[in-house]
């Protein structure tokens, strides 16, 4: 079962936040600066977890994941106002 997250990030070095928002660009889909929606598994959200605590300064830097619930069952209300927010679609993969 897959959750929605929104991921939020305020890291102080600027050679941090770039393998920051590397990774994130593999776990999610970009919406703002320092801000990625992601759907993902337990076991992906424990591996974007580890992967981000190794990044980080924990004296410095501050990072959020908010969880918004299984993926499958919530409707996401966003007011956007500016550039359009579209929120991940499961889609099916084959193989």
């Amino acid at each position: 079962m897959e959750h929605a997250y929104l991921v939020c990030y305020d890291i102080r070095n600027p050679k941090r936040w770039r393998k920051v928002f590397k990774t994130m660009k593999g776990f999610g889909e970009w919406l703002q600066l320092s801000v990625f929606h992601c759907r993902l598994t337990r076991e992906k959200h424990l591996r974007m977890q580890d992967s981000l605590g190794e990044m980080i300064n924990r004296s410095e830097d501050h990072l959020l994941i908010i969880d918004l619930g299984p993926a499958d069952s919530i409707r996401l209300r966003v007011e956007s106002m500016g550039k359009s927010f579209d929120p991940i679609e499961k889609h099916p993969v084959i193989v």
